[in-house]
């Protein structure tokens, strides 16, 4: 209801802005810090003991997407005020930087977190390609979402909730199976255990969704969450925890499955990794490309393009 930017604002406007008090502030803030974590994360994996070994390259390609969603978030949140159709674009590369980052995860997924039954089988040495074209479908979906935003905003809300929904349910299937295995049982799971890492980090994914979709608090009480507690701020404290809780579970598969996975087949080389993240960030820059061309296309006058808060809402205030 308040708080918001002038939707006219200079790049120099916008980083001031991140000093000041909006409804964008904290939304900056919890994504630019754990930048910070994450790439200090990948440093001290990267180089220590065993940190240039094949078998924990899979655990660096996720933490490189791992670093790059929150950075794009920060800076779309920080830039999207500069016009409208900087905004769509902002988010567009938002977008990407999630897409690769479901991509990101099913490298150590597929490295490290296999069932034992699926080893070798049809899934397993499709699991990573596989993923690689969920992103594809990702990014198209979100960055379309945007489009039907003002006239069908159900509709877009659905497309842009799928699009995420899918590739974390496909990542996360072998997780799932695990934990059906495991459900129920009173003796151990020997190598499907799964970590409480592992449950804590599908309880923030939950959240994550269920606060994306709900809008709450801020629905209960209109204007008393403008600046600090509204959804978007807790989704994406919830989107940070998750993923910390993520690289845990992972680093725990990687120790306890090490010796058992080793007289296993060898994971994706070197080349084979290289090649499918450099084509998913070639193909998910075209597409995004491709969006962006379609909204340079638009007349000013489309409504996609009108800038200011939602109609109903209070005067916009400029900071």
């Amino acid at each position: 209801m308040s708080g918001y930017r002038r939707p006219t604002s200079s790049a120099l406007d916008c980083v001031l802005s991140s000093f000041q008090m909006t409804n964008e502030t904290v939304n900056i803030w919890t994504h630019f810090l754990p930048t910070w974590y994450f790439l200090w994360r990948l440093m001290v994996l990267a180089e220590g003991p065993g940190g240039a070994e094949p078998y924990r390259r899979p655990l660096l390609v996720f933490l490189l997407p791992a670093c790059l969603y929150p950075f794009a978030s920060c800076c779309a949140h920080t830039f999207s005020s500069m016009s409208p159709r900087a905004r769509h674009i902002c988010y567009f590369l938002d977008y990407g930087a999630l897409s690769l980052y479901s991509l990101g995860c099913a490298f150590p997924y597929a490295a490290y977190s296999m069932p034992a039954s699926w080893l070798h089988g049809r899934l397993h040495q499709f699991f990573v390609p596989a993923a690689a074209l969920n992103s594809f479908l990702c990014t198209s979906l979100s960055c379309y979402s945007r489009f039907p935003e003002l006239e069908s905003p159900g509709l877009s809300k659905v497309l842009r909730t799928a699009a995420f929904a899918y590739p974390f349910l496909f990542d996360n299937l072998p997780l799932f199976y695990r934990l059906g295995l495991c459900w129920g049982r009173t003796h151990s799971c020997g190598q499907e255990a799964l970590s409480s890492s592992h449950g804590y980090h599908l309880l923030c994914a939950m959240l994550t969704g269920f606060l994306f979709a709900s809008h709450l608090p801020e629905r209960l009480a209109p204007g008393r969450f403008d600046y600090i507690g509204h959804s978007h701020q807790l989704f994406h404290i919830c989107a940070v925890l998750g993923t910390h809780f993520q690289l845990e579970a992972v680093l725990a598969d990687m120790g306890s499955r090490q010796a058992w996975l080793a007289a296993q087949e060898p994971p994706l080389g070197l080349q084979g990794t290289v090649a499918t993240l450099g084509l998913a960030v070639v193909g998910n820059l075209i597409i995004i490309a491709a969006f962006t061309a379609s909204l340079l296309r638009v007349p000013g006058t489309c409504p996609l393009l009108q800038g200011g808060p939602p109609e109903g809402a209070s005067q916009a205030k400029e900071q």
